[in-house]
């Protein structure tokens, strides 16, 4: 059987990938998202890098949130995928500097951007670990299993 095809993410990537193919990421502050469709036929990833959440004006990027939800959206849709009825996978947002920042952080406001889009569009999250101390590695076969989680403490 041959082997199907591999997607790392990097900060600013989103990624659509068919059944078997591979999706996988290094989070720390940045956020994940992961939308598949009810089938999970379909799989579409992406790494934000800003949230935005502070009403910061930046240039339009795939590393910002609301880009990278418009073009997984956008994917989903060029697939005949209606996100709405896809379910959520929501990861990162950790805080990598936790003796320096004590506080709110860009990764608490990663986090809470990310769950907000999701509940703002309907979707439903059947997972998510996010914040905390560690950098986490995720890893997910666009398939019937779930995502693969590991955490790493800072």
């Amino acid at each position: 059987m041959p082997l199907s095809a591999v997607h790392v993410l990097h900060p600013g990537d989103v990624v659509c990938g068919d059944r078997g193919e591979r999706l996988e990421t290094l989070l720390g502050s940045c956020v994940s998202i992961v939308l598949t469709d009810p089938r999970r036929t379909v799989g579409v990833m992406c790494h934000i890098l800003h949230s935005r959440s502070r009403g910061q004006a930046v240039p339009a990027s795939a590393a910002f949130a609301d880009v990278a939800l418009d073009t997984m959206y956008a994917m989903l849709m060029a697939k005949g995928i209606t996100p709405r009825l896809c379910v959520a996978y929501v990861y990162g947002g950790g805080n990598m500097f936790p003796d320096v920042f004590r506080n709110a952080t860009v990764g608490d406001d990663n986090a809470l951007w990310a769950l907000e889009a999701m509940a703002a569009d309907g979707i439903r999250v059947v997972h998510h670990d996010l914040g905390g101390r560690s950098y986490r590695r995720l890893a997910w076969t666009v398939g019937m299993g779930e995502p693969e989680v590991t955490s790493v403490h800072v």
